[in-house]
């Protein structure tokens, strides 16, 4: 079995590839789908037949005519110092303070990484998710966090979901999620234990 540690080292590997998959969202097409979810979370209904998503808030990044990506929010699983994370990688600081609370954001590719964060932080290669979150996947974003010059608020992922094209409409029709705008305060609160009960406690009354 991989340790998480070394699924963690992939990652930053992954990060530093020059375009790893999914490495970070691309801004829709032209010719995105009508009525794209980017931006929106799904929030696993009592009805999800699936058992990977059972009790899952996801935060899609991408949706357009080629499919859906999103990153599920609410399972971190350990946490690493930031030192240790930027020497495992060739980047040793050893003035960054901290460590980051990693969080499992999917079943598919789980050495791809990803940083949701909040706008006010730009890096040299921040995309926009909506108007309030944003991702990056440029290491230095962690180095910035260790010396308390990184965003307000983040959530560093390794692996994410992801559909093919009407995958994700299929199991909207059958009640398997619903949705509604990514409350910035739902994406990057610190109480995940709650995270699920309380985006069920918006959930349409039809559901």
């Amino acid at each position: 079995m991989v340790s998480r540690f070394a699924r963690l080292i992939a990652f930053w590997v992954a990060l530093l590839a020059p375009a790893g998959p999914f490495a970070a969202p691309a801004p829709l097409p032209d010719d995105a789908t009508p009525g794209s979810l980017q931006g929106q979370l799904l929030i696993a209904g009592p009805r999800m037949g699936d058992p990977r998503f059972a009790h899952t808030v996801v935060l899609i990044v991408r949706h357009d005519r080629t499919g859906a990506l999103g990153l599920v929010i609410n399972r971190p699983f350990e946490e690493r110092s930031i030192k240790g994370l930027l020497a495992a990688v060739g980047r040793p600081d050893d003035t960054v303070e901290g460590k980051v609370r990693v969080y499992a954001g999917g079943p598919v590719e789980v050495g791809v990484g990803f940083i949701l964060h909040s706008t006010e932080y730009h890096g040299s290669d921040t995309k926009p998710v909506d108007s309030h979150i944003a991702m990056s996947s440029d290491p230095d974003l962690l180095r910035d966090i260790g010396h308390h010059k990184g965003p307000a608020k983040y959530l560093f992922a390794i692996g994410y979901a992801g559909w093919a094209p009407g995958q994700l409409e299929g199991e909207l029709a059958r009640q398997d999620w619903f949705t509604e705008p990514a409350d910035p305060r739902l994406v990057f609160d610190d109480d995940r234990a709650s995270l699920w009960e309380r985006a069920m406690a918006r959930r349409p009354r039809d559901l």
